[in-house]
């Protein structure tokens, strides 16, 4: 009977994943129109060689494409509904290209939640754009989180770290290593819970902290670094603690 109930203890150690990670990242991270090509392949070996030992999930954003066709679009009179359709056709097109740079590119992406969260397994990587009007990429990605039970959102940015202000506009804005998911809430919301900062979005945010989800903010074209905080490993970034 013991060694019964040891059999039964291995087996689920071993079948079970180490770790269920969301990867959010940027358009403006994936094609930024500088070396884009070169970086989303490295980009794409770097994520299949953790695909393994990792539970794997990534939501990538539309940048500078869906900034392009939301301004057009708002000329030619779109509404922000109509405009937002155009920007999650944007996040799903560039998902659709580092799912090429993957090996795997479908005709269709996932295009809800469940739906990665249910392709997300060791050896198989779920790549996502947006889901639906309202609702942003790092929203989407806290969703996906939730639906993985996912140890960890790795949010993938062109800021290496949260600061106290913006610190492209601000030298004298000083970078914080490590924080609660509390004190971050405090940075993306005013009083009435609109958002005033571009670091996460606050929806993204309350589901992580209900969730105990912890969020690692780095530089997403820092390979190595981003590497580390999928891992959990210390990285050079911001450490968003959920607990």
């Amino acid at each position: 009977m013991i060694l019964c109930k040891l059999a039964c203890l291995l087996n689920v150690l071993v079948s079970d994943p180490t770790d269920s990670v969301v990867v959010s990242i940027g358009g403006s991270i994936l094609v930024p129109g500088n070396n884009d090509s070169e970086y989303i392949a490295r980009l794409a070996e770097m994520l299949k060689g953790l695909a393994d030992g990792t539970r794997l999930a990534v939501v990538c954003g539309g940048g500078k494409t869906a900034r392009y066709y939301a301004e057009v679009g708002g000329a030619l009179g779109g509404d922000t509904y109509q405009l937002d359709i155009l920007g999650i056709g944007a996040t799903r097109l560039n998902a659709q290209l580092l799912s090429l740079a993957l090996g795997d590119m479908p005709d269709r992406v996932p295009e809800t939640v469940e739906e990665t969260a249910e392709k997300a397994a060791p050896g198989r990587i779920a790549v996502m754009g947006g889901t639906e009007p309202g609702h942003t990429t790092d929203a989407v990605a806290a969703m996906v989180a939730k639906a993985m039970k996912a140890d960890r959102i790795v949010n993938a940015t062109s800021v290496d770290a949260v600061y106290t202000d913006d610190p492209r506009k601000n030298p004298e804005a000083k970078r914080i290593p490590r924080m609660t998911v509390s004190q971050l809430g405090d940075i993306v919301y005013k009083e009435h819970g609109a958002s005033k900062s571009s670091v996460f979005d606050p929806l993204g945010v309350r589901i992580a902290k209900e969730n105990r989800v912890d969020i690692m903010m780095v530089d997403g074209r820092d390979l190595v670094e981003l590497r580390k905080a999928i891992l959990g490993q210390e990285f050079n970034g911001t450490f968003v603690d959920s607990h």
